[in-house]
């Protein structure tokens, strides 16, 4: 399940436990869906993260690269 449909039914648990009448059964079976679903959100969106900052980190690196190179050509 991707991210954005993981959240929706996370919301959806959400608002049944907000808004409707659960028996206690039915209200810590709903809980333990969501919380499963929860963990799943935190582990794609920390998967993003990581990726996200390989890509920061590399155009940073491509930048200083840059700058380098610049500067050695300033100097000469």
């Amino acid at each position: 399940m991707d991210f954005e449909k993981t959240l929706k039914k996370l919301e959806e648990i959400l608002d049944d436990i907000e808004n409707k009448d659960l028996s206690l059964d039915d209200l810590v079976r709903v809980y333990e869906d969501g919380n499963k679903l929860a963990r799943l959100c935190k582990e794609k969106l920390n998967k993003a993260e990581k990726k996200i900052s390989l890509i920061v980190d590399d155009k940073k690196k491509i930048i200083i690269k840059k700058i380098k190179w610049i500067f050695y050509v300033l100097v000469m």
